[in-house]
């Protein structure tokens, strides 16, 4: 087969290939290695983002123990289950893993996973770096859990606070252990965010300009940048707090200049565009599962678009109301009251073209689509309660309450969790080629809104009635046990609710009913290809027709021909209207992402208890950047149409 060009509209394949010897070829250049080393030298998009996707799950389900562990803590006044101290290590813990290290991670694997397939390309752009983020992810992540485990765990709260996570108060190594899981997650989020936005603006399928994407496509591409702008800020925060405490600076320190309110504003300045990062996708999925259920095309694309771009410039404006309690000038605090309600006017804008879809739509109503109308009831109330928060007056009387905590847990297991878990089981098809269990996605679906409803309500009472969140446990004169019992009571019918869901997964992955290539005859290109998709994604690559790219293909429709079977070709293309312009060529398989990880994880964390482990780290990783970057002969051709 010629390589020299590369023809799109209306050119047949040539007649002496057949598919079957293309299929083979393919699969042959884009193979998945198969010895003992498989699992360290892989690079296909899809196999990082289900590592990336299962890992964050796992994570989830290690945090929901912890939160297992302080409900039953506080179901009754003056339990002895969690002592002060371990309550501390369990509670931060807990909310570091669920927004470090599930919330955001396992987004971005799904967009490692679908982006390329959406936007039809044959692998994710810069898959090594990809392979390298998952390995300091997962490395960063276990140095966290093992300090748990070793009782050394973290005891400063998701948000460190200093002066207490500071040299002057904070105890051992336990600061360092969070400073240092939070290096990780911002090396590897960040090499994720990287790799998506250059295959969104750079490999597009021919014909998907960028008003044709789907928004789920769109809703990864905002949250990447966001990504880049907030883990820069964070890793800003968490290298001046490590200096503090390991080197002898002052950046916290008033005492020599510095300022401990400095923390706050670096730290919520990534904190609360961190929310819409892990919410923005979200709102992708129940995009995707609105139409596919709806059976028609998306109410208001253009302003769901443009919704989800202002909600990633306004989430930058509204750190402040975070620190309403920390003594700063009133008029200062009034403009950020401001900006907390404006950005509620994209958010109600995205939940009124939803409902428009849905109503003027032909509804089938599926377990998927279920979690989306829990989606819209409780990031409602989420939503509502954070503009009573938004007010200064208002947050003042309810700030460090449980109030704050059923408000947060409203908007990100309404915002995020509902539209993931109804995601998943509309994408497990496509994953294992399994249909779930009806009947059991339906069952999972009430017992976790239910569970949802009766765990975070009452909290919001409490919180009216002045129980301060992060303490241990409280006194039976104080009135607080009927509410506390009932909440924990919700939170065991959400972890049954969540067992039944898992359930569900594992038993259908066996026993599920065979689902077909596109059992939702859903309209985005991850449903051109097989179920599971091979590994090279498509025989040929598309040329979309129309913004729902299936629903709109003709039988005679075009595609791509003149991409080389013997190597790992990807189009590139132009950004703003997906014009072909070159063919490259990706690298394949090898060890050297996962020993630079390797070397990176030896650097942060020996770095903590020795100046040596700096060294010793940057030697291990230092020869595997070379070996990783050694020049290697690709091709980067013209593409002549």
């Amino acid at each position: 087969m010629s390589d020299e060009t590369l023809t799109t509209p209306g050119v047949a394949p040539p007649p002496t290939e057949t598919e079957l010897d293309a299929r083979l070829a393919l699969q042959r250049t884009w193979w998945r290695d198969a010895g003992p080393l498989r699992w360290l030298r892989e690079v296909d998009h899809k196999a990082i983002g289900l590592r990336v996707v299962f890992t964050a799950l796992t994570f989830f389900l290690l945090a929901g123990i912890l939160a297992a562990l302080m409900r039953t803590q506080l179901a009754r006044p003056e339990h002895g289950i969690l002592g002060p101290d371990r309550y501390d290590q369990v509670f931060t813990v807990h909310g570091t893993t669920m927004m470090f290290l599930f919330a955001v991670p396992v987004m971005m694997g799904l967009g490692l996973y679908f982006v390329p397939l959406m936007v039809g390309t044959r692998n994710i752009a810069y898959p090594r770096l990809c392979a390298y983020a998952y390995f300091v992810y997962l490395i960063g992540s276990l140095f966290l859990w093992i300090s748990l485990l070793t009782n050394t765990g973290p005891d400063v709260g998701w948000f460190a606070y200093t002066p207490l996570s500071g040299p002057e108060y904070g105890i051992g190594k336990r600061p360092d252990v969070w400073a240092q899981t939070i290096t990780f997650t911002e090396i590897s989020m960040m090499a994720f965010a990287v790799s998506i936005i250059v295959t969104i603006f750079k490999q597009r399928a021919p014909g998907m300009s960028l008003n044709r994407m789907p928004m789920f496509v769109w809703t990864m591409l905002v949250t990447s940048f966001m990504v880049l702008f907030a883990m820069t800020t964070i890793a800003t925060a968490s290298i001046f707090l490590a200096s503090d405490r390991l080197v002898g600076t002052h950046f916290f320190n008033p005492a020599e200049g510095g300022d401990p309110l400095l923390w706050q504003h670096l730290f919520w300045y990534f904190g609360h565009p961190e929310v819409y990062i892990i919410f923005l996708p979200g709102t992708g999925m129940v995009s995707l599962l609105v139409t596919a259920f709806a059976r028609r095309e998306l109410f208001g694309y253009t302003a769901l678009v443009l919704a989800t771009i202002a909600t990633g410039f306004l989430g930058y404006g509204v750190w402040v109301h975070h620190m309403f309690a920390t003594g700063l000038p009133q008029l200062g605090e009034s403009f950020f009251t401001g900006s907390s309600l404006l950005i509620t006017i994209p958010n109600g804008l995205q939940i009124f073209c939803w409902l428009a879809t849905l109503w003027s739509g032909k509804l089938r109503v599926r377990a998927p689509l279920l979690f989306v109308f829990g989606f819209f009831f409780i990031l409602v109330r989420g939503g509502l309660t954070g503009v009573m928060v938004a007010s200064v007056a208002f947050d003042l009387q309810v700030h460090d309450t449980f109030f704050i905590v059923a408000h947060l847990h409203d908007v990100l297991i309404g915002g995020a969790v509902f539209p993931l878990l109804g995601a998943i089981l509309f994408w497990w098809p496509k994953w294992t080629g399994r249909l779930t269990s009806e009947r059991l996605g339906r069952a999972s679906f009430w017992l976790i809104f239910l569970g949802e409803n009766l765990t975070f309500v009452p909290m919001y009472v409490l919180g009216l009635r002045g129980m301060p969140r992060r303490q241990y446990t409280y006194l039976a004169a104080s009135g607080w046990g009927p509410f506390n019992l009932l909440a924990s009571a919700g939170a065991a019918l959400l972890a049954l609710g969540v067992l039944v869901y898992l359930a569900n997964l594992v038993v259908s992955t066996r026993a599920g009913a065979p689902a077909g290539d596109d059992p939702w005859d859903a309209d985005t290109l991850d449903w051109a290809t097989s179920s599971p998709p091979p590994a090279y994604n498509f025989l040929r690559i598309p040329v979309v027709q129309g913004r729902y790219a299936l629903w709109s293909r003709t039988a005679d429709a075009p595609v791509v021909t003149g991409l080389a079977l013997d190597r790992r070709e990807v189009l590139v293309t132009s950004t703003l209207d997906a014009t072909p312009q070159l063919r490259y060529e990706l690298p394949g398989p090898t060890i050297w992402p996962f020993l630079a990880a390797l070397g990176t994880g030896v650097t942060w964390i020996f770095g903590v208890f020795t100046p040596w482990g700096i060294v010793v780290g940057l030697a291990l990783t230092g020869p595997a950047l070379v070996a990783w970057g050694w020049p290697r002969r690709r091709r980067a051709t013209e593409v002549r149409a």
